[in-house]
């Protein structure tokens, strides 16, 4: 679909230039591939590099660095070497640890691991979040007759949070994680709706089905996924994007859902603010229905 999320005009800017690059890597050529596994591996030593020297160290061409430099929106090589020494000078950046598992690690270095990779998904999320899409987003769930999301495996754990959410400040929103459920509900949306895909690779067939079908009979559709350049974005109206590191080893980690639950949240104040003295009596009366339920 040729559809133009919206708040991805102008964005790139202000977001770090190794959470774009981690963003659009899915992407990139076999060749800009190359780059990107240099420049992701060790920022510091491939600023200090020539254009001759990281295209060496990729086995690819002068031209092809060039043109990975013009896919992260920089004019020219200089433009990504002074990022790349900026961003190299952050201490977060410099004491970063590795995020993979290896088997020499001990217990303290898996712990530091997690504790490193779920605390920078949080971070790097927050910090490029689009606020205009944001504000978008919540408008959009805000006027919607119903509200639809979307979700497989890890994601639907995403999507039943902010179904829950959303629920308790009287939003009509509903959780579908079957994909048969998830097609028929879509199928039934309409110009008042707004449906929410959710998924971290943006691959995810079921959920792109989904929104696909929802953004056919003509509901709001959002996005929320890891890479904005993916095929679940291209069907969206709203774009919104986490910014988390997922390892081989850590497929479906922690990382990832707490960067999407970190959207969500957001998400879920933006629409609560607009209209916060319903949202805050539908929240106590809420919490009042169920506070017999607790142990006093």
């Amino acid at each position: 679909m040729s559809s133009s999320p919206a708040g991805r005009a102008g964005a790139t800017s202000t977001v770090p230039l190794l959470i774009r690059l981690r963003g659009i890597r899915p992407s990139l050529s076999p060749a800009e591939e190359r780059v990107a596994e240099q420049v992701l591996a060790a920022p510091r030593s491939a600023a200090r590099l020539t254009i001759s020297e990281l295209a060496a160290a990729a086995r690819t061409s002068e031209t092809t660095v060039l043109r990975f430099c013009r896919r992260l929106d920089l004019p020219g090589y200089p433009q990504l070497r002074l990022a790349l020494a900026e961003e190299s000078a952050q201490p977060r950046t410099s004491t970063a640890p590795g995020t993979d598992i290896s088997g020499k690690d001990t217990i303290d270095d898996i712990i530091a691991k997690v504790a490193f990779a779920d605390a920078s998904a949080v971070e790097d999320t927050a910090q490029q979040l689009d606020r205009q899409a944001l504000a978008q987003a919540a408008v959009a769930i805000a006027q919607a007759g119903r509200v639809d999301i979307y979700g497989i495996g890890a994601s639907a754990i995403v999507g039943t949070d902010l179904q829950q959410k959303l629920h308790r400040i009287g939003v009509t929103a509903f959780a579908w994680s079957d994909p048969h459920i998830a097609l028929t509900s879509a199928t039934l949306l309409g110009r008042r709706d707004t449906a929410v895909g959710i998924s971290h690779s943006g691959t995810t067939t079921e959920t792109i089905e989904a929104l696909r079908a929802a953004h056919s009979k003509g509901a709001t559709t959002i996005a929320i996924t890891n890479f904005p350049h993916s095929v679940l974005a291209e069907d969206a109206h709203i774009l919104l994007s986490t910014a988390a590191r997922e390892a081989p080893m850590r497929s479906a980690a922690t990382a990832s859902r707490i960067a999407a639950l970190t959207v969500v949240d957001c998400l879920y104040i933006a629409v609560a603010q607009r209209n916060l003295r319903r949202a805050r009596k539908a929240v106590e009366d809420t919490r009042e229905a169920v506070a017999s339920h607790h142990v006093s």
